[in-house]
């Protein structure tokens, strides 16, 4: 009975969830704004199920809003256009492979994402336009403020924390590390240099 007592009780704190704050600084040690953190649990066989509803990377003033999307393996994801113009959509990513050809408002069905990685995102017509989804093992996942913080919640455990920006020189490098997750706030590093993010003007009054 004390032995079934025990179990009981270690499933139940195993199962508490705990809500954690991470911090991701640059090799300045400087916070770093818009990573992509994500908590992937071990020992674990669960099954990642992506909600029905669909997320959305949006084009609005010719720009993909917003410019980095996080979404659960097999999420549903859709293309909406709010511009006045049409678009032209596509990814040679290996993550996801697709083309949208030209289009205004939105497209007949929203896209699954199966696979799991990063999946950049272009436009035909407007050279300037550049989005990320990214396609993770969780549905523990956030992007850091301009603090360089996120605040997650996760049952206590081991997890592999991992870390992921756009200004990476390979976009396809995740960096992961251990991480115990028992409420006390944890601090990440990231070892890559980061390339410097160039915001292209566009003209409002250009006609494409």
């Amino acid at each position: 009975m004390i032995k079934y007592l025990i179990f009981i009780i270690s499933m139940v704190l195993s199962w508490q969830a705990a809500a954690i704050q991470i911090t991701i600084k640059n090799t300045k040690d400087e916070p770093m704004a818009n990573a992509v953190v994500w908590l992937t649990a071990k020992n674990t066989s669960e099954v990642i199920i992506a909600p029905d509803a669909p997320y959305a990377m949006s084009q609005k003033n010719r720009e993909f809003t917003p410019r980095i999307l996080v979404v659960p393996q097999n999420a549903k994801v859709e293309f909406p256009n709010a511009d006045s113009i049409m678009h032209h959509v596509y990814s040679f990513s290996k993550a996801k492979t697709f083309e949208l050809k030209l289009y205004k408002e939105q497209p007949k069905a929203p896209l699954v994402f199966e696979q799991t990685g990063v999946v950049e995102l272009g436009c035909n017509i407007h050279d300037w336009m550049l989005g990320y989804i990214v396609v993770v093992d969780s549905t523990i996942f956030a992007i850091t403020d301009i603090t360089g913080k996120v605040d997650l919640a996760a049952p206590l455990g081991e997890y592999t924390l991992n870390v992921w920006h756009s200004g990476f020189g390979d976009i396809s490098n995740v960096e992961s590390e251990s991480v115990t997750v028992n409420s006390a706030p944890l601090t990440y590093k990231i070892k890559q240099t980061i390339t410097e993010q160039i915001d292209f003007a566009t003209d409002e009054f250009d006609d494409y």
